[in-house]
Formats: structure tokens, C-alpha cells, sequence
């Protein structure tokens, strides 16, 4: 009787060992996705406030920005060593770096202010600040209640409307 309540337990025993194992294995696996999904954006990030800092001399980050349309625009937004609100704006290659004030043009949250009681999107999914056509431009992307997906160009001045895809 008491062999078989030993082989019950090192049974129970091994069987929890395995869940263990495998959860584990589980974790360490979406662990590496994570990781590797996220590189890109942190490595881009990490590159552009070290060129936000020596262009602007920012000294605190608010945002990043991942920008694309016709290229790609890294943008940092955050405060120089003056005080001054400031967006910089890197092409992918890093050369010619534009530094905006942020108070000569519209800032995120105005953005979305625009986008919810003028244009009524309620699902804003990405807002991003980068050049297109050579002029400081927010993108955003929102997502409708059938899953299809708008995209608006507005303007960094004056948050006029450059372009707006829908349905897509």
C-alpha cells in the first residue's frame, strides 16, 4: 500500500515538474518575441534622442514618433536646455535634422482633440509627427467599428488638412 502511495506522489510529482517545464518554456519563448518585436522601435528611439539632444540640446523626451509615408521620420518632442518646448524631426538616414518649436505649430493632444470633435473618430490607433512634401505633418491613423482603418495628414501649423484616406 505504501509503494503505491509513493508511485502516486513521484507520478504527481513529475507530472507538475512538467507543467512547470512547460510553462516556463512558454514564457521564455513570448519573452524573446517581445524582445525582438520591440528592437527596431527601441534602437530607433534610443538613436533619435541622442540626435534630438546634440541638434536641440533636449534635455527631457516626451514623446518618440514613428513616422511613415513617402519616407521615414523619427521624431522626438521634449524640452531644450532653455526651457523651450521643441519636436525634432530626423529622416531614417540622420541627415538634415528639423527642429520646430512646438508653440509655432499644433501639439498631440490638440490633434486629438481635432480628430474627435471635428472628424468624430473616437479609435484613434497611432499618432505620428514627420515631414511630407518637405513640411512638419501629423499622421493618424484611426480604426473604425468595421476594423477598416482611415489615415489624416494634417498640417503642424495649423492642423489644416493635407490628405485623408478612408476605409482602407
Amino acid at each position: 500500500m505504501q509503494e503505491q502511495e509513493d508511485r502516486n506522489e513521484t507520478r504527481k510529482t513529475k507530472i507538475l515538474i512538467s507543467v512547470i517545464t512547460i510553462l516556463l518554456a512558454i514564457i521564455v519563448t513570448i519573452t524573446i518575441f517581445y524582445i525582438r518585436s520591440t528592437h527596431p522601435r527601441t534602437q530607433a528611439k534610443k538613436e533619435a534622442t541622442e540626435i534630438a539632444k546634440e541638434y536641440a540640446h533636449l534635455e527631457t523626451i516626451d514623446n518618440f514618433y514613428w513616422f511613415t509615408r513617402k519616407e521615414t521620420y523619427f521624431s522626438v518632442t521634449g524640452q531644450n536646455d532653455q526651457g523651450e518646448k521643441l519636436a525634432v524631426i530626423i529622416p531614417k538616414s540622420g541627415e538634415k535634422v528639423t527642429v520646430l518649436n512646438q508653440k509655432d505649430g499644433v501639439e498631440e493632444g490638440h490633434i486629438r482633440q481635432i480628430l474627435e470633435t471635428d472628424y468624430k473618430e473616437k479609435n484613434i490607433q497611432k499618432i505620428s509627427l514627420g515631414l511630407y512634401d518637405d513640411k512638419p505633418t501629423w499622421e493618424i491613423v484611426t480604426k473604425n467599428d468595421d476594423h477598416t482603418l482611415n489615415y489624416y495628414l494634417l498640417s503642424f501649423k495649423k492642423a489644416e488638412e493635407i490628405m485623408v484616406i478612408k476605409n482602407v
